[in-house]
Parts: C-alpha cells; structure tokens; sequence
C-alpha cells in the first residue's frame, strides 16, 4: 500500500544545487582537480585563517551537543551589528530561516509573493506547507518590481520574500525604495529581505535594514554565512526581527539546528573583517574580468551586485550547448531554466585563473 501525502508536497519539484565536483569527475572521467566549479556561488578564497583556527580547536568537543541557543554566536552578531540577543534566530544556513518563516505565518491557503525569477528555495517553503506562491512580474531589467508585488497583496497575503541582492539576476533594490515598499505593507504581512550577498556591497550600498525594525516589526532580515564567509559546508545562517517574531520561529525551529563546528567557524569569521573585504575586491576584480569578456563575445549579460553573472545565449539550446561543452571541458556553471530563465547561464565569479579557463572554454564554442 503507498503512503498518502498531500497534493501540495506530491508535486513540488526538489532543489537542485550545482553540480558537485566528484560527480563530474565521476561522470565524465576528469580528474577532480583539474575541475573548476563555478556553479554555487561559493568563495573561492576558501575560509579564512582564523576560521581555520578555530575548527580545529572545537573539533575536540564534536562528542558533545553544540549550545542549542547558540549564546555566543548571537552575541558575536549582536557586537557586530548592535542588536539584541533576542532579535536574533539561528539557522542551519539561510534556508532554515527561510523555512521557518514560512512554517510560522503560512497555513495551507495562505498567500506568499516572490519575484518570478527569484530564489527557488521561496516557492519550495511555501509550497512545503501548503501556501501558495504569487509571483509578481519582473521588472525591466529582470529584476524585482516592488510595484508588482503591491499590487498582487490580498486578503490571503501573508508573506513576502524579498532578494537584495537577488539571486540569480543579481539586481540591487536602493535603500530608499525598499524602505517605501515597506511604509506601503500589512502590519500582518511579514516581509522577508534575504540579504545573502550583502558583504559583496560596497559600502554605500549595504543594507541598513537592521536599523528599520523598531518602525516595521513585521520585517525579517536573513543573512548567510555561506558567501563571503566562506561556510556554505557547514551550513550556518541567521534571521533578525522583531523579538515577538523570533519567539515564535522558535517554536517550530529544529532543537539544536546549528551545530557546533559551524558556530565556532561563524564566531571567527565575523572577528576576521580582513578576509571579507579580501573576498569583495577578489570579486569586484573577477566581475570586471568576466564583464569585458561577455562585451567582447557580445553576449548579454545583467550586471550583477553578487558573486555571480547570469547571461544570456539567446535560447534554450543553445544555453544547453554552451552548457555542455563548459562541463566537458571541466567547467560547472549553473543553467536556470528552473528560475524561468532557460536561455540563461549564471557563473559564479572565481579567481583570476578560474575565470581565465571559464573564458577560454566560454570563446572556443563554435557558435
């Protein structure tokens, strides 16, 4: 006898991350070191020295339970950024806050908005409980049309995924404008500002969303440890809200989500601003890199505020071809059909000699 399941989870389609690098290796006979994956987003300077440190040391205590409230990691965030302890939520990387977002607001029926080409991970959390997922037009340049999403709020709305930047079109929303949409929402509707890319901002251009919550408690702010810290292994994010908000993720959160080695590692990396503003001109080096490369190859591309360039090929087949013959040489990139964008390939941005071979294998297609 099969097992029954509700509708909503028997059709929701599992996320799929770039290909790992032992299975190309594996698949098409290539030695995995000579492999340059691409495909992620991940930092290609690795982790940094003092989180290294620090791994090592705390792997002593993996026998034992990691803290499941995780004090000291909250209190690192909160001298980072001045919060309170209790404004904050850990996750097993942003997903988990994503996640337990959705867990919290939505009951079956229940409207979420997002973007049409914004994180797949939004439709998949609000499909899992069993919301249904709205989404608004995009914008010109592919990106958000926080008009859009005003206009598609009804009586069922009751979460709003936001991107900033966004993956995978790597569109900035200004501050301002974000602060406007937010004067415009629900005081019911929580509005979720996934900022997983915002340490690749320059200055001018961070968020400064931490500093709206005392004036819009239905905001969440998500953030990752994946990107520029250099953690995505570990599997380690943090939601920040109102603090009634974050009692009641609480209560659907995982005990013991964020495990020990993670929070050791995510304690040293936010101590270690050196190897994040290394990171950021590693990547504002590499985008510039992979820029003059697509203008030269006359190859559309969307300018991106991330660690990775979306572009496009013109169709669906040919993006598969492009695709292909990267992979065949050793290159992982990411095709996006899945984030309704078929004739597109996003690349992360790697190092110098990462991008150099992503290039030569980019120029020798024969079109």
């Amino acid at each position: 006898m099969a097992i029954t399941t509700p509708k909503y989870i028997s059709e929701l389609e599992p996320y799929q991350g770039g290909r790992p690098i032992k299975e190309v290796s594996r698949e098409l006979g290539i030695s995995a070191e000579k492999i340059v994956k691409l495909a992620s987003n991940e930092n290609p300077l690795g982790i940094s020295p003092k989180v290294k440190s620090a791994i090592d040391e705390c792997v002593k205590e993996i026998y034992r339970y990691p803290d499941g409230n995780g004090y000291y990691l909250k209190l690192a965030i909160c001298n980072k950024f001045i919060l309170n302890s209790d404004q904050i939520i850990l996750g097993n990387g942003s997903n988990d806050i994503l996640e337990l977002a959705a867990r919290t607001v939505l009951s079956p029926g229940d409207e979420a908005i997002y973007s049409k080409h914004a994180f797949a991970v939004y439709e998949i959390v609000t499909k899992a409980v069993g919301g249904i997922g709205i989404k608004a037009k995009p914008s010109e340049d592919l990106g958000h049309n926080l008009d859009e999403f005003i206009k598609l709020i009804s009586k069922k709305t009751k979460l709003i995924f936001i991107a900033n930047p966004n993956n995978p079109t790597g569109n900035l929303i200004g501050r301002s404008e974000i602060l406007n949409f937010l004067s415009k929402i629900p005081k019911h509707i929580m509005v979720v500002l996934d900022e997983a890319y915002d340490e690749y901002l320059n200055d001018d251009e961070k968020s400064i969303a931490f500093s709206w919550l005392s004036e819009h408690k239905n905001l969440l702010i998500s953030r990752s440890f994946s990107k520029a810290h250099g953690l995505a292994g570990l599997r380690i994010g943090y939601g920040v809200g109102d603090t009634e908000v974050i009692n009641l993720m609480n209560r659907v959160r995982q005990p013991f989500n964020v495990n020990l080695v993670a929070q050791a590692a995510a304690i040293a990396s936010l101590k270690d601003d050196d190897f994040i503003n290394q990171s950021r001109l590693i990547n504002n080096q590499g985008r510039k890199q992979l820029e003059e490369c697509f203008r030269e190859q006359r190859i559309q591309f969307i300018p991106s505020y991330g660690n990775f360039i979306s572009f496009n090929l013109g169709d669906e087949t040919k993006a598969m071809m492009y695709y292909q013959h990267l992979l065949e040489n050793g290159v992982i990139v990411r095709p996006i059909q899945n984030y309704e964008l078929p004739s597109f390939l996003r690349v992360s941005i790697g190092l110098k000699n990462e991008n150099d071979i992503f290039i030569k294998y980019l120029r020798s297609f024969k079109k």
